[in-house]
């Protein structure tokens, strides 16, 4: 069986999109930024996100007040 590979490869525009929001609050407002739900399916990305200051919850009930919050679709 022959595999073929499209070129270029890599993440859709909307996972890109969603990581360029995640990033881009991080650097205006700083670290910490909370993640309601991890914003991609993809653990790696999701660490090196939480490794930058992205602090990925499921409850909003965990979000301290006045935090700055992303929303994942």
């Amino acid at each position: 069986m022959k595999v073929y590979i499209g070129l270029p490869r890599g993440f859709c525009a909307g996972v890109v999109r969603a990581i360029d929001i995640v990033e881009l609050a991080l650097e205006k407002f700083g670290a910490p930024v909370y993640v309601k739900h991890e914003i991609v399916h993809n653990p790696y990305v999701v660490r090196s996100l939480e490794r930058k200051g992205a602090i990925t919850v499921e409850d909003v009930e965990d979000i301290p007040e006045g935090s700055t919050v992303v929303f994942s679709a």
